[in-house]
C-alpha cells in the first residue's frame, strides 16, 4: 500500500476499533471521523501517533483530545447539516474539521494566536472553508454570531459559563466538561425556552478553560 492508502485504513481501525466499538454510531459522525486526516493537525514529530487512542500535544500546553472523545462529543450535538455551530477552544483545528463536514458555518474561539494561526491556515488547506477562526477569551461565547444550534466546548471550565447557554436557539445544545483539575465530568445541555437541563454523560480530563468565564490563571486546582 502507499502511503495514503496506509493512512485511509489507520483511520479506518480508528473509528471500528476506537468509535464504533465504544458506541458511537452516528452515522454522520462516522462518516466525519472517517474523512478528516487527523494527522494533518498532529505537530510532525508526533504523526506516528495521530490515529492512536490518546491526547497528544499540540504546543501552547494545549492538546489534541483522543478520537473517541472527539467522536462521542460531536455526536452528542445531535447534528443534521444545516447548523450554526460555536467551538470554544480551537486548538489543533481538528474537531472544527469534523464539525464543518456536518454543519452549515463552524465559528471557533482559540485564546492563543499562534494556535489559531495554524489551526486557520491548516483548516484553509485542506478546504474546509465553512470554519471561521477567531483569536479572543471564548470563555463567554462569542454573541457577534449567536444564536447557535449547538455549541461545543473543549476545554474545561468550573461551572458553565453563564453568557453560554443563553446563545443556544431554543432546542439547542451545549456540550462542555465541568470540574476541578482531576475529576471533570462532561455534560450536555438542552435549551427548552428559558429553561435548561443538563446530564451527565463519562468522566473525562481536560486542560483548563482560560479566560474571565473560565478558569483564571492561578485557579486550576
Amino acid at each position: 500500500m502507499n502511503q495514503a492508502e496506509i493512512l485511509r485504513a489507520e483511520r479506518e481501525q480508528m473509528v471500528t476499533s476506537q468509535i464504533e466499538h465504544r458506541g458511537v454510531h452516528d452515522p454522520l459522525v462516522l462518516a466525519a471521523m472517517r474523512k478528516v486526516p487527523r494527522h494533518c493537525f498532529i505537530p510532525d514529530s508526533l504523526r506516528s501517533q495521530a490515529y492512536a487512542d490518546i491526547p497528544l500535544p499540540i504546543g501552547s500546553n494545549q492538546t489534541i483530545s483522543q478520537p473517541y472523545i472527539v467522536a462521542l462529543m460531536t455526536s452528542l450535538l445531535e447534528l443534521h447539516g444545516e447548523e450554526n455551530v460555536l467551538e470554544i477552544g480551537t486548538g489543533s483545528g481538528y474537531q472544527a474539521a469534523v464539525l464543518s463536514c456536518l454543519v452549515k458555518t463552524v465559528h471557533t474561539v482559540e485564546r492563543y494566536a499562534e494556535l489559531a494561526e495554524g489551526s486557520d491556515r491548516v483548516l484553509k488547506e485542506l478546504g474546509y472553508h465553512n470554519v471561521n477562526v477567531y483569536v479572543g477569551d471564548g470563555s463567554g461565547g462569542w454573541p457577534e454570531h449567536a444564536p447557535y444550534d449547538a455549541i461545543i466546548v473543549t476545554a474545561a471550565a468550573p461551572d458553565v459559563p453563564d453568557l453560554l447557554l443563553p446563545q443556544l436557539i431554543d432546542g439547542g445544545r451545549l456540550v462542555i466538561p465541568i470540574g476541578p483539575r482531576y475529576s471533570q465530568e462532561l455534560q450536555l445541555w438542552r435549551r427548552s425556552g428559558g429553561n435548561y437541563t443538563s446530564q451527565d454523560v463519562l468522566p473525562v480530563a481536560f486542560v483548563p478553560l482560560r479566560g474571565k468565564y473560565g478558569w483564571q490563571e492561578t485557579g486550576w486546582t
